[in-house]
């Protein structure tokens, strides 16, 4: 038996029947995902999650993914500037749920493995299980400096990261552990409880697209999660990661992306607010902030493909917009299945005022096409 049936055996949500899991992203930070001025109702906070996370479980969704942030983003929204710790976030809403699994997101340079080790652990267990880790070696480079330390060239920060897993994956198992690396050393290292069920750690997750990156996320994870810019290029990047996991690990992967979802009764209706919080109201300095850290320039693009670049990322963090009627946004669900995708992070401007509709709607078309039980 793998670990992904152990995980299957427990009933874990992630590895349950539904072709196509569901789940929301970055409901911790402010602003979530769309880099917007629109008015919205949502809120950062612990109440207005509880009331998205009920909403999600009563319409059976999976799971729940915030995002690690330390600091904002500048311009008029400071995007992401407020947020909550995803640790405390994921404790919190395990206990006062049944179903949804909770990942916590962590910049592993920023927390030790045997501390990472004793938090994950804990929440496994107040959850019974609804617990995974959302694995980032840090890519914000003023973030990485708040804790006073350089950051690392980008290959390196895989290597860290592998030694981390290393040691956390160690003491998942064992007590008495001991390893010294180029980066890290611990000494007869102690961690209990060990994690909830027989499979021996909690879910993981990592985004990492590089070369380093991706066969980190193959060797050590069981969620590859990626952008997608169209249905062909996510869907060779699928199929790549499955490969590599197979061929490399012998095992399996599963992979998840993340796409800014707007339905309304009308694609009228829907694509009228689409351009409303994207090309009216999005906050473009905090996104020419982004997009400066992440060394996407404009004189690298034709002005084109810079400005539907920049329009991506205010609709969604550059995930692939699901825009239309009920139907139109089903069938972009399927579409995207097609590339062999196993999950999709949903993102929405107000989720607790848009929820209901999609979950009215949408949801009764994915059973429909056999996405969903």
């Amino acid at each position: 038996m793998d670990i992904q049936d152990h995980f299957r055996e427990a009933g874990n949500p992630m590895f349950n029947d539904n072709a196509l899991k569901l789940g929301v992203f970055g409901t911790n930070c402010s602003g979530a995902c769309a880099i917007t001025m629109a008015e919205t109702t949502f809120e950062p906070t612990f109440d207005h999650n509880v009331k998205i996370a009920r909403q999600l479980e009563a319409a059976g969704w999976e799971c729940m993914v915030p995002i690690a942030r330390w600091r904002g983003f500048g311009g008029p929204t400071n995007f992401n500037g407020v947020n909550m710790d995803t640790f405390t976030w994921a404790a919190a809403l395990a206990a006062v749920t049944t179903k949804l699994q909770f990942f916590s997101t962590t910049h592993v340079p920023t927390l030790h493995p045997i501390v990472a080790a004793k938090m994950a652990t804990t929440i496994d267990h107040i959850s019974k299980g609804r617990f995974g880790l959302n694995l980032v070696t840090g890519w914000f480079t003023p973030e990485m400096e708040m804790f006073g330390r350089p950051m690392m060239e980008h290959d390196t920060r895989y290597d860290y990261a592998d030694e981390w897993m290393d040691i956390i994956s160690a003491l998942w198992q064992r007590n008495g552990v001991n390893f010294e690396g180029n980066f890290l050393k611990v000494n007869d290292a102690f961690s209990e409880p060990k994690p909830y069920n027989k499979a021996g750690r909690p879910v993981l997750i990592c985004a990492g697209a590089s070369g380093k990156g991706l066969d980190f996320t193959a060797k050590h994870t069981d969620f590859s999660f990626g952008f997608m810019q169209d249905m062909e290029i996510g869907a060779a990047w699928v199929k790549k990661a499955k490969d590599l996991a197979f061929k490399e690990y012998k095992k399996k992967l599963g992979t998840f992306t993340a796409c800014p979802v707007v339905v309304r009764e009308t694609e009228k209706e829907a694509w009228d607010y689409y351009d409303y919080y994207v090309k009216q109201k999005g906050d473009w300095e905090a996104c020419e902030n982004i997009a400066t850290v992440l060394q996407v320039q404009s004189q690298n693009h034709s002005a084109e493909m810079y400005q539907k670049f920049k329009e991506r990322f205010i609709a969604g963090w550059g995930g692939y917009p699901l825009v239309g009627n009920p139907e139109q946004v089903a069938d972009g669900l399927v579409k995207l299945k097609k590339t062999d995708v196993d999950g999709v992070l949903l993102t929405m401007v107000d989720y607790n005022e848009e929820l209901p509709f999609f979950n009215e709607r949408v949801m009764p078309l994915l059973k429909q096409a056999g996405l969903r039980r």
